[in-house]
């Protein structure tokens, strides 16, 4: 491949420890971001008239709800130009699409779906039931009966991402796991139907936006409504989902991606560079911030983003990323960098320092922590094990990355006895009538009336 143009990020050096923290603790999280006028000239052709982002998401769930297939397949031809027969496609195909693939391709998937299901398995929770002279109190652990994943496949096809969400959610014990998918000229992309293979799903639909989401949360005559919707998507299927929380359940609202690396003297600016521009290159909002204590690591890690950025097939997305969302500044010391990124709360954290294991401690906010020279996020984006699907936006603060847990609900177990409604009736009757629910109150008075013999008839 013939080398990019040359060309410099741009990026700054930042010593100003308050302008720092002013940059990384403005308030994120999701936003309806301007329409482009492309995309503005779309709708209007589309639907005859220029509409927002919401008003097409609520649209089209609207259509979808009434007229299910018909309005489903109607936005497919629509949007994405979809030309199949059927929506569903058939298993076979999704076989052919893996045995297509070359064979280092086909074993790298198998390895990535192997390696995240062992991680998974360490955190399958069970069902518990204790046992007291008051009686019994425990929980159900179930898992959810249907789930559905969406994963896009416009510009880009991410089978890994499929794969992080659906190993995790078999492990957990779901039966039905639906995905959505939309046509890339015409058809899923080859290698989501290869990650539907490995990873031993139900169905895949190629249907995409937020008529996919509509579909798995009302449910239609073919797609069959899911008790959960996991998956990115631009910012049509994130205002859909969005609108069918509470209809369904859903993992988050994705923001972009982001990257936080703290670095010391020992760290080698080649590895960091490479790190901020694996980052980078996902998309042009994404954020890859560098904080080190030693500025000679600082220069040299943005030269070396200056020489690396041309040799990237996606060098111009990279390079705007950096120019626009990167950060390079020089701290004090690690203990600061350390507090200044749990203001920040990054989707991912990485550590390259002389003793990473010193300031585990400290942490408190993250989405995943990779340490280490020999940890890199791009090894976490494909086959360390946990999954991808992470937090983003400073919501880090208050969520996790997919886990089991998110594939399981719990049943709450109550089995007490006349000892257990002797010692907790009074308190109960007491809260009860400050509530003014004084049925409440009866229900525990008529027990204790009669476990003393008294009967139940008095008020």
């Amino acid at each position: 491949m013939p080398a990019a143009p040359a060309r410099t990020t741009g990026l700054p050096i930042v010593t100003d420890v308050e302008e720092v923290r002013r940059r990384l603790t403005r308030r994120r999280g999701f936003e309806e971001s301007p329409l482009s006028p492309r995309l503005r000239a779309s709708i209007a052709g589309i639907f005859g008239e220029e509409l927002s982002a919401r008003e097409v998401v609520d649209r089209i769930l609207r259509d979808v709800r009434a007229d299910g297939d018909q309005a489903v397949e109607h936005y497919t031809r629509l949007i994405d130009g979809g030309t199949r027969s059927s929506m569903d496609v058939p298993r076979a195909e999704w076989r052919h699409a893996f045995e297509s693939l070359d064979s280092p391709l086909q074993e790298a998937l198998r390895i990535a779906a192997d390696q995240i299901e062992r991680f998974h398995r360490h955190q399958v929770r069970t069902s518990w039931l204790e046992w007291s002279e008051e009686g019994g109190l425990g929980q159900l652990v179930r898992p959810l009966d249907r789930i559905g994943i969406y994963t896009p496949g416009g510009t880009a096809a991410y089978p890994s991402t499929l794969l992080m969400t659906a190993v995790p959610a078999r492990v957990a014990g779901v039966e039905h796991i639906t995905v959505c998918a939309p046509p890339a000229g015409g058809q899923i992309a080859p290698a989501i139907l290869a990650a539907a293979h490995v990873a031993g799903l139900d169905k895949v639909f190629q249907v995409g936006g937020a008529q996919a989401i509509a579909a798995m949360a009302f449910g239609t005559e073919t797609i069959p409504h899911v008790d959960k919707i996991f998956g990115p998507g631009n910012i049509f299927v994130t205002l859909a989902k969005r609108a069918v929380y509470g209809v369904v359940g859903i993992d988050t609202l994705a923001g972009p991606t982001e990257t936080l690396l703290i670095a010391d003297e020992s760290a080698d600016p080649v590895l960091l560079a490479a790190d901020l521009l694996a980052q980078a290159e996902h998309d042009a909002m994404a954020s890859a911030i560098l904080l080190t204590t030693d500025r000679r690591v600082a220069e040299r890690t943005i030269e070396e983003v200056n020489a690396q950025l041309p040799r990237l097939e996606r060098h111009e997305i990279a390079g705007e990323s950096l120019s626009t969302q990167g950060l390079v500044a020089i701290v004090p010391n690690v203990e600061l960098a350390i507090e200044l990124a749990n203001l920040y709360a990054p989707e991912h954290l990485c550590l390259l320092l002389a003793d990473p294991w010193a300031v585990m401690p400290l942490i408190r906010h993250a989405g995943g922590v990779f340490i280490g020279e020999h940890s890199p996020e791009a090894l976490g984006d494909y086959a360390a094990g946990p999954s991808h699907v992470m937090p983003t936006a400073g919501s880090a603060r208050f969520s996790s990355p997919i886990h089991v847990a998110d594939f399981t609900k719990v049943i709450s177990v109550a089995a007490a006895n006349p000892r257990a409604l002797e010692r907790l009736g009074p308190a109960t009757i007491q809260l009860a009538r400050a509530e003014g629910l004084t049925g409440h109150a009866r229900a525990i008075e008529c027990r204790l009336q009669k476990s003393k013999g008294a009967g139940g008839s008095n008020s």
